[in-house]
């Protein structure tokens, strides 16, 4: 049975690199890796729904992200269609996370020396060598840069408005499409309701947090305030962002045009892999050292 990973890592988001290989367009997983820690296998006891790009028992870590608590709010309108560069990224960013890069390979120098005397946004779309590019990305924007003696880049981008690629118009050197915005779809469910919600989601993080912890041998403190005041929309974008290790599962997330829907869905996954860590809290109890 595949385990997915739960992971608890508050810098583990900073900490990440991204190298890219000239292969193929839609393929950069050949030069891709990332700084991890150790982590915590969980089973996967979320239920699977129909979903294209998805698989069962799909990799999973929970972490604390590199959420910026102030993001851009004010999206353009839906039916607006613009020309986007992309960055295909075996990851999935999500509105208002921060994601750093480094930046070697070629073609993506190239771009990144246009976004630097343009508007510095570019689209961030997941791809896999397995399911390939995603209809569905989320802008990234540039926040800060270091270009180096050898013309590479270092970046540190934050997530904006999440868009749907209708129309490819260039493939070298780089990939350009032309986009238009995803927003939420209004939900049938009154505030307070949506607001009760999004609390459930957070009592059901800080409880795995405090599990994870646990487990890994670390201090069971109070988890601080996840929600940081974020309204439910946003918030649901956090968690999404902290399933790092489940790309498919993150991109399905990503995908969902409704705050109740993917609230609901995180929720599931949340409890499902809380009552996991508890049954291995209790053997860890009774069995020390196991």
């Amino acid at each position: 049975m595949a385990l997915p990973q739960l992971i608890p890592s508050p810098s583990s988001s900073l900490s990440r690199k991204l190298f890219l290989n000239p292969n193929h367009p839609l393929n950069p997983n050949s030069g891709f890796s990332s700084l991890s820690s150790s982590v915590i296998p969980v089973p996967s006891l979320a239920r699977h729904r129909h979903h294209r790009r998805r698989k069962a028992n799909s990799p999973l870590r929970c972490s604390a992200s590199s959420f910026s608590e102030k993001h851009h709010t004010g999206s353009p309108k839906s039916d607006d269609v613009v020309e986007l560069p992309l960055f295909p990224l075996p990851l999935v960013l999500f509105p208002g996370a921060i994601l750093p890069l480094q930046i070697f390979e070629f073609r993506y120098r190239m771009m990144m020396h246009t976004l630097l005397q343009t508007d510095l946004r570019f689209g961030v779309i997941y791809s896999d060598a397995t399911t390939g590019t995603a209809d569905i990305g989320c802008v990234g924007e540039v926040v800060k840069h270091e270009r180096l003696v050898d013309d590479r880049f270092f970046l540190i981008c934050k997530g904006q408005e999440r868009f749907r690629v209708t129309n490819l118009v260039q493939t070298k050197p780089y990939l350009v499409a032309e986009v238009t915005w995803l927003e939420d779809r209004p939900s049938g469910d009154c505030d307070e309701d949506l607001e009760s919600l999004a609390n459930e989601v957070e009592t059901y993080m800080k409880d795995v947090i405090r599990l994870s912890n646990r487990l890994n041998g670390k201090p069971e403190k109070e988890t601080q305030d996840l929600r940081r005041n974020l309204f439910p929309t946003p918030f649901s974008f956090f968690v999404g962002s902290t399933f790092e290790g489940a790309p498919r599962e993150q991109q399905a997330l990503l995908e969902l045009e409704d705050t109740t829907a993917r609230l609901k869905r995180e929720k599931e996954t949340l409890r499902n892999t809380l009552n996991y860590l508890t049954a291995a809290s209790a053997v860890k109890d009774v069995f020390p050292s196991s």
